[in-house]
């Protein structure tokens, strides 16, 4: 079994008794929610069921540019819960 990462700024993992979990593992655990959904909507790009009419570098550039954009604001929102999955177990590992 894994034990819990030391932090470099000694700050506990909920801020100050209140339950909530510290702003640093909530702002990571969206990140890894929006890499994961940028993922799954390349996956679904890459699914193409008929040819670009405007294909080109530019367009497929400009197109992952919003991809991402997308994914981002999802996690932002927690429509998903992924991220609100990983504070959970985190916060269940972490000492108190």
């Amino acid at each position: 079994m894994i034990g819990p990462l030391s932090q470099a700024g000694g700050s506990a993992p909920a801020a100050a008794g209140t339950g909530e979990p510290d702003p640093r593992l909530r702002e990571a655990a969206q990140a890894f929610e929006a890499v994961f959904l940028r993922q799954m909507i390349g996956s679904m790009r890459q699914a193409k069921l008929g040819e670009d009419l405007l294909g080109s570098a530019a367009a497929d550039q400009f197109r992952d540019m919003a991809d991402a954009r997308l994914a981002d604001t999802m996690a932002e929102r927690g429509g998903f819960g992924i991220a609100e999955m990983l504070l959970n177990q985190f916060q269940r590992r972490s000492p108190r």
